[in-house]
Protein backbone atom coordinates (compact mmCIF):
# COMPACT_ATOMS: atom_id res chain seq x y z
CA UNK A 1 0.00 0.00 0.00
CA UNK A 2 1.36 3.40 -0.93
CA UNK A 3 1.98 6.11 1.64
CA UNK A 4 -1.22 8.08 2.18
CA UNK A 5 -3.49 5.35 0.79
CA UNK A 6 -6.83 4.93 2.58
CA UNK A 7 -7.23 1.72 4.54
CA UNK A 8 -10.91 0.80 4.21
CA UNK A 9 -12.09 -1.10 7.29
CA UNK A 10 -15.81 -0.93 6.56
CA UNK A 11 -17.68 -4.21 7.06
CA UNK A 12 -21.35 -5.22 7.29
CA UNK A 13 -22.53 -5.77 10.85
CA UNK A 14 -22.88 -9.54 10.59
CA UNK A 15 -19.41 -9.93 9.08
CA UNK A 16 -17.75 -7.71 11.68
CA UNK A 17 -19.29 -9.79 14.48
CA UNK A 18 -18.48 -13.08 12.75
CA UNK A 19 -14.82 -12.17 12.25
CA UNK A 20 -14.00 -10.39 15.45
CA UNK A 21 -16.21 -11.57 18.33
CA UNK A 22 -15.78 -15.33 18.78
CA UNK A 23 -17.26 -17.54 21.47
CA UNK A 24 -15.54 -16.98 24.80
CA UNK A 25 -14.48 -13.40 24.07
CA UNK A 26 -14.44 -10.70 26.73
CA UNK A 27 -16.46 -7.85 25.21
CA UNK A 28 -16.80 -4.32 26.56
CA UNK A 29 -19.86 -2.38 25.41
CA UNK A 30 -22.21 0.24 26.75
CA UNK A 31 -19.20 2.36 27.62
CA UNK A 32 -21.06 5.70 27.40
CA UNK A 33 -23.45 4.67 30.19
CA UNK A 34 -27.07 5.30 29.09
CA UNK A 35 -26.23 6.69 25.64
CA UNK A 36 -24.56 5.20 22.55
CA UNK A 37 -25.25 1.59 23.59
CA UNK A 38 -24.56 -0.70 20.60
CA UNK A 39 -27.82 -2.64 20.76
CA UNK A 40 -27.60 -3.69 17.11
CA UNK A 41 -24.32 -5.49 17.83
CA UNK A 42 -25.81 -7.16 20.90
CA UNK A 43 -28.74 -8.36 18.80
CA UNK A 44 -26.39 -9.72 16.16
CA UNK A 45 -24.45 -11.61 18.83
CA UNK A 46 -27.74 -13.19 19.87
CA UNK A 47 -28.64 -14.07 16.27
CA UNK A 48 -25.22 -15.65 15.72
CA UNK A 49 -25.67 -17.58 19.00
CA UNK A 50 -22.42 -16.54 20.58
CA UNK A 51 -21.66 -18.41 23.79
CA UNK A 52 -19.50 -18.00 26.90
CA UNK A 53 -18.97 -14.27 26.46
CA UNK A 54 -17.61 -12.18 29.31
CA UNK A 55 -19.58 -8.92 29.29
CA UNK A 56 -17.67 -5.88 30.55
CA UNK A 57 -19.25 -2.47 31.09
CA UNK A 58 -20.34 0.09 33.69
CA UNK A 59 -24.16 0.42 33.32
CA UNK A 60 -25.35 -1.64 30.37
CA UNK A 61 -29.06 -0.82 30.49
CA UNK A 62 -31.02 -3.63 28.75
CA UNK A 63 -28.09 -4.73 26.62
CA UNK A 64 -26.44 -7.17 29.04
CA UNK A 65 -29.80 -8.41 30.28
CA UNK A 66 -30.79 -9.47 26.76
CA UNK A 67 -27.46 -11.20 26.09
CA UNK A 68 -27.67 -13.05 29.41
CA UNK A 69 -31.28 -14.13 28.83
CA UNK A 70 -30.35 -15.39 25.36
CA UNK A 71 -27.66 -17.63 26.86
CA UNK A 72 -24.72 -15.73 25.36
CA UNK A 73 -22.87 -14.86 28.57
CA UNK A 74 -20.91 -16.85 31.14
CA UNK A 75 -19.48 -13.89 33.08
CA UNK A 76 -20.35 -10.27 33.83
CA UNK A 77 -17.88 -7.59 34.92
CA UNK A 78 -20.04 -4.58 35.72
CA UNK A 79 -21.28 -2.03 38.21
CA UNK A 80 -24.97 -2.67 37.56
CA UNK A 81 -27.12 -4.67 35.15
CA UNK A 82 -30.74 -3.86 34.48
CA UNK A 83 -33.27 -1.47 33.07
CA UNK A 84 -32.30 2.04 34.18
CA UNK A 85 -35.83 3.38 33.72
CA UNK A 86 -37.58 0.55 35.57
CA UNK A 87 -35.16 -1.31 37.85
CA UNK A 88 -32.91 -4.34 37.86
CA UNK A 89 -32.88 -6.77 34.94
CA UNK A 90 -35.01 -9.88 35.25
CA UNK A 91 -32.77 -11.89 32.90
CA UNK A 92 -29.68 -11.06 34.93
CA UNK A 93 -31.42 -11.81 38.23
CA UNK A 94 -32.66 -15.20 37.07
CA UNK A 95 -29.16 -16.17 35.91
CA UNK A 96 -27.62 -15.16 39.25
CA UNK A 97 -30.38 -16.38 41.57
CA UNK A 98 -31.68 -19.44 39.71
CA UNK A 99 -29.01 -20.35 37.16
CA UNK A 100 -31.38 -19.70 34.22
CA UNK A 101 -30.72 -20.22 31.35
CA UNK A 102 -27.39 -21.15 33.01
CA UNK A 103 -25.32 -19.79 35.89
CA UNK A 104 -23.08 -16.78 35.33
CA UNK A 105 -20.09 -15.44 37.26
CA UNK A 106 -20.26 -11.83 38.46
CA UNK A 107 -17.26 -9.59 39.10
CA UNK A 108 -18.68 -6.67 41.04
CA UNK A 109 -17.39 -3.12 40.56
CA UNK A 110 -18.40 0.46 41.08
CA UNK A 111 -18.59 2.62 37.98
CA UNK A 112 -15.33 4.24 39.05
CA UNK A 113 -13.32 1.05 39.66
CA UNK A 114 -14.43 -0.39 36.35
CA UNK A 115 -13.26 2.83 34.68
CA UNK A 116 -9.94 2.58 36.53
CA UNK A 117 -9.49 -1.03 35.42
CA UNK A 118 -9.92 -0.07 31.77
CA UNK A 119 -7.67 2.96 32.21
CA UNK A 120 -4.95 0.78 33.74
CA UNK A 121 -5.06 -1.56 30.74
CA UNK A 122 -5.05 1.43 28.39
CA UNK A 123 -1.90 2.74 30.12
CA UNK A 124 -0.25 -0.68 30.09
CA UNK A 125 0.08 -0.89 33.87
CA UNK A 126 -1.08 -3.82 36.03
CA UNK A 127 -3.30 -1.74 38.33
CA UNK A 128 -4.28 1.75 39.44
CA UNK A 129 -4.69 2.77 43.09
CA UNK A 130 -7.68 4.57 44.54
CA UNK A 131 -9.22 5.41 47.90
CA UNK A 132 -12.73 4.76 46.68
CA UNK A 133 -14.46 1.62 48.00
CA UNK A 134 -12.65 1.83 51.36
CA UNK A 135 -15.39 0.75 53.73
CA UNK A 136 -17.52 -0.70 50.92
CA UNK A 137 -18.64 -4.32 50.85
CA UNK A 138 -17.73 -4.49 47.16
CA UNK A 139 -14.22 -5.30 48.42
CA UNK A 140 -15.59 -8.42 50.08
CA UNK A 141 -17.45 -9.50 46.93
CA UNK A 142 -14.61 -8.92 44.46
CA UNK A 143 -11.36 -10.61 45.54
CA UNK A 144 -9.51 -9.08 42.57
CA UNK A 145 -9.77 -5.68 44.28
CA UNK A 146 -6.98 -5.60 46.83
CA UNK A 147 -6.67 -3.43 49.90
CA UNK A 148 -3.05 -2.36 50.43
CA UNK A 149 -1.10 0.52 51.94
CA UNK A 150 0.65 3.25 50.01
CA UNK A 151 4.43 2.58 50.04
CA UNK A 152 5.07 6.34 50.40
CA UNK A 153 2.49 7.48 52.97
CA UNK A 154 1.20 4.29 54.53
CA UNK A 155 -2.36 5.38 53.80
CA UNK A 156 -4.87 2.65 52.92
CA UNK A 157 -5.55 2.18 49.22
CA UNK A 158 -7.54 -0.10 46.94
CA UNK A 159 -5.61 -1.56 43.99
CA UNK A 160 -7.82 -1.98 40.91
CA UNK A 161 -6.37 -4.55 38.47
CA UNK A 162 -6.21 -3.82 34.75
CA UNK A 163 -9.22 -4.87 32.65
CA UNK A 164 -8.14 -5.76 29.12
CA UNK A 165 -11.13 -7.00 27.06
CA UNK A 166 -10.70 -8.93 23.83
CA UNK A 167 -13.04 -6.59 21.97
CA UNK A 168 -14.53 -3.14 22.46
CA UNK A 169 -17.77 -2.22 20.69
CA UNK A 170 -18.25 1.54 20.39
CA UNK A 171 -21.20 3.40 18.89
CA UNK A 172 -20.39 6.92 17.66
CA UNK A 173 -21.96 9.69 15.64
CA UNK A 174 -19.49 9.55 12.77
CA UNK A 175 -16.39 7.78 11.49
CA UNK A 176 -14.34 7.54 8.34
CA UNK A 177 -13.39 4.35 6.50
CA UNK A 178 -10.06 4.10 8.35
CA UNK A 179 -11.79 4.06 11.72
CA UNK A 180 -11.07 7.58 12.93
CA UNK A 181 -14.25 8.27 14.88
CA UNK A 182 -15.90 11.16 16.63
CA UNK A 183 -18.53 11.32 19.34
CA UNK A 184 -20.12 14.09 21.35
CA UNK A 185 -22.36 14.25 24.36
CA UNK A 186 -21.63 11.74 27.10
CA UNK A 187 -18.85 9.31 26.08
CA UNK A 188 -18.16 7.74 29.49
CA UNK A 189 -15.21 5.33 29.40
CA UNK A 190 -15.30 4.72 25.63
CA UNK A 191 -11.81 6.06 24.87
CA UNK A 192 -10.20 4.03 27.66
CA UNK A 193 -12.12 0.90 26.61
CA UNK A 194 -10.81 1.19 23.07
CA UNK A 195 -7.21 1.63 24.21
CA UNK A 196 -7.56 -1.29 26.64
CA UNK A 197 -8.91 -3.77 24.08
CA UNK A 198 -7.22 -5.93 21.47
CA UNK A 199 -10.03 -5.49 18.93
CA UNK A 200 -12.11 -2.33 18.41
CA UNK A 201 -15.31 -2.32 16.35
CA UNK A 202 -16.75 1.13 15.68
CA UNK A 203 -20.43 1.42 14.73
CA UNK A 204 -21.33 4.82 13.29
CA UNK A 205 -24.45 6.75 12.39
CA UNK A 206 -22.60 8.54 9.59
CA UNK A 207 -19.73 7.32 7.43
CA UNK A 208 -17.86 10.46 6.35
CA UNK A 209 -14.81 11.43 4.35
CA UNK A 210 -11.53 11.64 6.24
CA UNK A 211 -11.48 15.39 5.60
CA UNK A 212 -14.54 15.78 7.85
CA UNK A 213 -12.71 14.15 10.74
CA UNK A 214 -9.55 16.15 10.10
CA UNK A 215 -11.53 19.40 10.09
CA UNK A 216 -12.24 19.03 13.82
CA UNK A 217 -9.52 16.75 15.25
CA UNK A 218 -10.17 17.56 18.91
CA UNK A 219 -13.54 15.79 18.69
CA UNK A 220 -11.93 12.48 17.70
CA UNK A 221 -12.70 9.80 20.29
CA UNK A 222 -10.46 7.03 18.93
CA UNK A 223 -7.82 7.25 16.17
CA UNK A 224 -8.15 4.90 13.24
CA UNK A 225 -4.95 2.96 13.95
CA UNK A 226 -6.64 1.46 17.02
CA UNK A 227 -9.77 0.43 15.13
CA UNK A 228 -10.21 -3.01 13.59
CA UNK A 229 -13.54 -2.63 11.80
CA UNK A 230 -16.08 0.09 10.98
CA UNK A 231 -19.79 -0.63 10.62
CA UNK A 232 -22.02 2.04 9.10
CA UNK A 233 -25.35 1.44 10.80
CA UNK A 234 -27.82 4.28 11.32
CA UNK A 235 -30.08 3.68 14.33
CA UNK A 236 -27.61 1.07 15.56
CA UNK A 237 -27.89 2.26 19.17
CA UNK A 238 -31.71 2.26 19.34
CA UNK A 239 -33.42 2.32 21.84
CA UNK A 240 -30.62 4.23 23.61
CA UNK A 241 -30.07 7.86 22.59
CA UNK A 242 -27.44 9.27 20.24
CA UNK A 243 -26.86 12.97 20.81
CA UNK A 244 -28.00 15.00 17.81
CA UNK A 245 -29.48 11.99 15.99
CA UNK A 246 -32.29 10.48 18.07
CA UNK A 247 -33.65 10.42 21.59
CA UNK A 248 -34.23 7.53 23.96
CA UNK A 249 -37.16 5.29 23.02
CA UNK A 250 -38.78 4.99 26.43
CA UNK A 251 -41.51 2.69 25.10
CA UNK A 252 -38.98 -0.10 24.42
CA UNK A 253 -37.72 -0.01 28.00
CA UNK A 254 -41.26 -0.08 29.37
CA UNK A 255 -42.32 -2.94 27.08
CA UNK A 256 -39.21 -4.97 27.89
CA UNK A 257 -39.74 -4.52 31.62
CA UNK A 258 -43.31 -5.75 31.39
CA UNK A 259 -42.49 -8.70 29.14
CA UNK A 260 -39.29 -9.89 30.81
CA UNK A 261 -40.74 -10.66 34.24
CA UNK A 262 -41.33 -14.29 33.22
CA UNK A 263 -38.64 -16.27 31.36
CA UNK A 264 -41.02 -17.55 28.67
CA UNK A 265 -42.24 -14.01 27.96
CA UNK A 266 -38.68 -12.69 27.73
CA UNK A 267 -37.75 -15.40 25.24
CA UNK A 268 -40.84 -14.51 23.23
CA UNK A 269 -39.71 -10.84 23.23
CA UNK A 270 -36.25 -11.84 21.97
CA UNK A 271 -37.83 -13.95 19.26
CA UNK A 272 -40.15 -11.13 18.16
CA UNK A 273 -37.67 -8.24 18.28
CA UNK A 274 -34.28 -9.86 17.67
CA UNK A 275 -34.44 -13.24 15.94
CA UNK A 276 -37.52 -12.99 13.72
CA UNK A 277 -36.55 -9.65 12.10
CA UNK A 278 -33.40 -11.42 10.84
CA UNK A 279 -31.10 -8.39 10.81
CA UNK A 280 -30.93 -4.73 11.75
CA UNK A 281 -32.85 -3.66 8.64
CA UNK A 282 -35.68 -6.01 9.62
CA UNK A 283 -35.65 -4.59 13.14
CA UNK A 284 -36.00 -1.04 11.80
CA UNK A 285 -38.78 -2.12 9.46
CA UNK A 286 -40.67 -3.61 12.40
CA UNK A 287 -40.27 -0.38 14.38
CA UNK A 288 -41.61 1.64 11.45
CA UNK A 289 -40.46 4.91 9.97
CA UNK A 290 -43.06 7.00 11.79
CA UNK A 291 -41.96 5.76 15.20
CA UNK A 292 -38.29 6.34 14.40
CA UNK A 293 -38.84 9.84 13.07
CA UNK A 294 -40.71 10.74 16.26
CA UNK A 295 -37.45 10.16 18.13
CA UNK A 296 -35.58 12.79 16.14
CA UNK A 297 -34.46 15.89 18.09
CA UNK A 298 -37.10 18.62 18.07
CA UNK A 299 -34.57 21.39 17.53
CA UNK A 300 -30.95 21.80 16.50
CA UNK A 301 -28.30 22.87 19.03
CA UNK A 302 -25.15 23.55 17.03
CA UNK A 303 -21.83 24.07 18.78
CA UNK A 304 -19.88 27.25 18.20
CA UNK A 305 -17.46 27.06 15.26
CA UNK A 306 -13.74 26.64 15.99
CA UNK A 307 -10.95 28.34 14.07
CA UNK A 308 -7.92 26.07 13.58
CA UNK A 309 -6.08 28.72 11.54
CA UNK A 310 -2.32 28.96 11.82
Amino acid sequence: MSVGAVLNKVLPLAEAVRRHVPDGAAVVLGTALEALIPFAVAHELIRQERRDLALVGPISDLCFDQLIAAGCARRVVAAWVGNVQHGSGYGFRRAVEQGLPHPIEVEDHSNFTLALGLEAAALGVPYLPTRTLLGSDILARNPRLRRERCPFTGAPLVLVPALAPDAAILHVQRADAEGNCQAWGATGVSAAAAKASRIVIVVCEELVEAAVIRSDPNRTLVPGFLVTAVVHLPWGAHPSPVQGHYNRDHAVYRDYHQRSARPEDLLAWLREWVRDPGDHAGYLEKLGRQRLEALRPRSRRLAAPVDYGC
